[in-house]
């Protein structure tokens, strides 16, 4: 029977997902990871080289998903506020992408995979600045870190909301918000 190599790795990936995004990548475990794939551990090592290797494939295959499963259809102002809309709805059914990204940030000194995360946002980008004419380049790529930025910091730190003001968040409060705050920088970008 042949290995199926594609199906391993999707299954260690999956599993190396969920351990990372549980306890970040010094409290991961290739152990468990092992065990959550059922894969034996040298599988890790043989296609991702270690564990910072099995955490970068992980983080960019995240990245992938949450850039390119979230099309931005139409043009003008409602098509962006409504890409920021569809992405909060993804982050938040989807929460590994925010979670990733926050213990990158906590204890990794560089970003993961740095060039080809920025080829995707560069993409995406792109299809907000042709979707609103008179962005500049700039103003596109600002405009999708304050999309991503607030989307991430809800998943992440939903406690945030409630310790502010003292009222429990939810979603359908936030994403008005975001959705607001994209409008209104869309509108002072254009002014």
């Amino acid at each position: 029977m042949a290995w199926d190599i594609e199906q391993t790795k999707s299954r260690l990936l999956d599993a190396a997902g969920q351990e990372f995004a549980m306890f970040g990548f010094a409290g991961a475990r290739i152990d468990r990871i092992s065990v959550g794939a059922g894969v034996n551990r040298e599988r890790i090592y043989t296609y991702f080289g270690n564990k910072a290797g099995l955490f970068e494939a992980v983080l960019l295959r995240q990245v992938a998903q949450g850039l390119d499963d979230v099309p931005l259809i139409g043009e003008g102002t409602d098509a962006v506020v409504r890409f920021a809309g569809d992405y909060f709805d993804s982050s938040v059914a989807s929460p590994m992408l925010a979670r990733l990204t926050a213990w990158e940030g906590l204890e990794r000194t560089e970003p993961v995979g740095a060039s080809r995360r920025t080829e995707r946002a560069a993409v995406k980008a792109a299809s907000i600045e042709h979707a609103v004419p008179g962005l500049s380049h700039q103003a596109a790529q600002d405009l999708l870190l304050t999309i991503v930025s607030l989307c991430h910091g809800w998943t992440a730190g939903r406690n945030v909301g409630f310790t502010t003001t003292g009222d429990p968040d939810d979603n359908d409060r936030r994403r008005k918000h975001i959705l607001a705050v994209v409008r209104a920088a869309i509108g002072a970008t254009e002014e």
